[in-house]
């Protein structure tokens, strides 16, 4: 699972905190180093440094710099995934924007320019995080000019096309919204498959999808059935198209088992090497069997400095929950920023035993949490240019429960995330009053820390599936992510208030978990409807998590007026008038949402969702829309990579310098020339 951020939003500098708590002083200060770079439409793009990386040996980054490549060679299959007519569309802008003679210093193409961002940003023409589907702001008329004034050579063209049937075959993927209008549809009482444009199926429905897989056993140490394939239906039989070296994304395939190849052959160590090999083993089979094989091989290399995550992994853009995008992270550990985290994991099992869970629910025995924040040296895939912040892996429960997993704060994509949001003016203007504004201002930075941690380290790890039930993407369908990040998160807001974190170290006081839960309440209630237009609800997981938790605590509070929507010179805020309230009620609300996860719940599950975490006050979202406009800030933020440069001498590799590029455009076209491996078509 992996912990998205809200950057922009209340990530502040974390000030007069000593100890463990501390943030890593090892990166350049924002004079020295420009975080900020290019923005347009609602997009901020970042950049991040990656302290430590000179001190590595050379098989270190070698290690790293192959496992870099070996996601960068992945980058084309999450664009296919998010769309079948991905790759034909970037392949198009890409060659426009390349060799377009015409004129570059008009409005239309500075339109044109902002789609080609907004393309690459999302990994298609669906919105990276509300998933609905985005068009250029020009004419289809200046579109086709484009296509004449641009070389016609280079475009994907079918045998015998002409130039104007090229881009009229292209005009409803491109104009029209009511072609493949959703990436995901999560909406109830539909046909979750049919209604997602994403290219996971083709040619099904959600009935015969359940149907197939029905007949796959998920008890005990099955493999997560699907996770690695797409769905369709030939010659009226439905199949498996397999992701795997000879199969479905081979080219890439092939393009990424050649780097981990080579990565395999300067492993830190035998286990990591034995991780890399076994998951160059299921590359090549498909089998997933393999892949978990790989993942207990992966989660037993505790030791090593450089890590990666890579593979079909996170299941959030597929509605029913079975498909995994394609991502990439490679990272160092950071050390110093690994003790607050690891403080936490060495208690995951006192936490487990005082949690409100029912005790059937609770695991008798929490094994094998290796918990460490990382300084991330590159993403790919799904992980990028919109990075999550914190992951914990394997997703596979039986595994989490028999061998452990991995938790993780990405400690440098925080660092870069708090410097841009400095002064921001959100704190200011959605805050509602000077002590709470100060407590956020004082510990803003070390209660999302905190928040990031525990959602990760010992949230997704907490709880148990009951005997017999089978996993959530069968028994919670739709609701799935959407629920198991609310459960995440309630055991860190459960836990940030508890004097337990003191006593080890990590937290100087209750006041930072009251900064965590003025800072929650405010962004799911009011703060996080700045991502939305208006007439629109909730569609994107991590939203309809916090809106749930937030919007489920305040109703049942209502009684004793813990949570207020206090209105003051027409500006709605949040006020918390009971935080020892709030934290029982956020207990009973993790209580049921384990309760329907154990159990299979689905109608339980779709009650909280549909109830708490969908619908939006169109009065109030109006209202939150025209403050968040006055600010000019954008809503959404994601970074350019770091670039990985060999220093050659003699046909060898002497040593790898670290290289940070200042424009998101050239670094898109860079990629899409190096890394471009995959057909229009697969």
């Amino acid at each position: 699972m992996k912990y998205n951020s809200l950057p922009g939003l209340f990530t502040l500098t974390l000030m007069g905190v000593t100890g463990i708590v501390q943030t890593s002083t090892a990166q350049k200060s924002k004079a020295e180093f420009e975080v900020s770079a290019e923005s347009f439409a609602d997009l901020q793009l970042l950049r991040y440094q990656v302290p430590g990386f000179d001190q590595l040996t050379l098989q270190q980054k070698k290690l790293a710099y192959y496992l870099s490549e070996a996601g960068l060679s992945g980058r084309d299959i999450i664009y296919d995934q998010r769309g079948k007519y991905n790759i034909l569309v970037r392949k198009t802008i890409e060659n426009i924007y390349a060799t377009y003679k015409g004129d570059r210093k008009n409005a239309n193409w500075e339109k044109f320019k902002v789609y080609c961002g907004r393309f690459w940003f999302s990994n298609g023409n669906h919105h990276h995080y509300g998933n609905e589907k985005f068009i250029p702001e020009h004419s289809f008329e200046y579109f086709t000019s484009l296509v004449r004034n641009s070389d016609i050579k280079r475009f994907p063209l079918n045998k015998g096309e002409s130039a104007d049937a090229f881009v009229k075959r292209l005009k409803p993927i491109v104009f029209d919204l009511s072609f493949q209008p959703k990436m995901v549809d999560l909406s109830p009482n539909t046909d979750n498959i049919t209604a997602s444009s994403n290219n996971f199926y083709e040619g099904v429905t959600q009935k015969e999808v359940e149907d197939f897989y029905s007949k796959f056993n998920t008890n005990g140490n099955a493999p997560s059935w699907g996770l690695n394939s797409k769905l369709v239906k030939e010659n009226g039989k439905i199949v498996e198209k397999t992701w795997k070296a000879d199969g479905m994304y081979g080219a890439a395939i092939k393009k990424i088992v050649y780097w981990l190849e080579k990565a395999a052959t300067v492993a830190e160590n035998e286990k990591q090497a034995d991780a890399i090999r076994k998951l160059i083993k299921f590359y090549r089979s498909g089998d997933l069997k393999d892949f978990d094989e790989y993942s207990i091989a992966w989660v037993a290399d505790t030791a090593s400095t450089i890590d990666a995550t890579n593979g079909f992994i996170e299941v959030y853009n597929d509605a029913i929950g079975k498909r995994g995008s394609f991502e990439s992270v490679v990272s160092l550990k950071d050390f110093e920023a690994t003790k607050r985290i690891k403080a936490i994991a060495a208690q995951a099992q006192w936490f487990e035993d005082h949690s409100p869970l029912l005790p059937e629910h609770k695991k008798k025995q929490v094994k094998g949490i290796t918990a460490k924040a990382i300084t991330v040296i590159s993403e790919a895939g799904d992980a990028a240019p919109s990075t999550p912040i914190g992951i914990n892996l394997p997703n596979a429960d039986w595994i989490r429960k028999e061998h452990g997993s991995k938790s993780v704060s990405l400690s440098n994509i925080v660092h870069s995330y708090n410097v841009s949001s400095s002064s921001g003016g959100l704190l200011d203007e959605f805050a509602y009053g000077d002590e709470v504004k100060a407590r956020i201002k004082k510990y803003g930075a070390l209660s999302s820390d905190l928040h990031t941690d525990m959602h990760e380290c010992i949230g997704h790890a907490s709880g148990q599936i009951n005997p017999g039930v089978e996993t959530t993407d069968k028994t919670l369908k739709n609701y799935a992510s959407a629920l198991e990040e609310a459960r995440a998160d309630l055991v860190a807001l459960y836990y940030v208030l508890d004097p337990k974190l003191i006593e080890i170290g990590v937290m100087p006081s209750l006041e930072v978990g009251k900064a965590e839960y003025d800072s929650y309440i405010m962004n799911g209630l009011i703060s996080q409807l700045t991502r939305l237009k208006l007439g629109d609800n909730l569609e994107e997981a991590h939203m309809r998590n916090r809106q749930l938790n937030a919007m489920w605590v305040y109703q049942m509070g209502k009684k004793d007026n813990v949570i207020e929507m206090v209105k003051v010179n027409g500006k709605t805020y949040t006020r918390i008038n009971d935080y020892n309230k709030l934290r029982e009620l956020f207990g009973q609300l993790l209580r049921e949402i384990q309760r329907v996860k154990s159990e299979g719940d689905y109608e339980g599950g779709k009650h909280l969702i549909e109830t708490y975490g969908v619908k939006v006050d169109q009065a109030l979202l109006k209202e939150v829309l025209g403050r968040y406009s006055k600010l000019g800030l954008k809503a959404y933020k994601g970074f350019i990579q770091p670039k990985l440069v060999p220093v050659m001498k003699n046909n060898q590799i002497t040593d790898i310098k670290v290289t940070y590029p200042a424009s998101f455009y050239e670094q898109m076209m860079e990629y899409g020339k190096n890394y471009g491996f995959l057909p229009v078509v697969n």
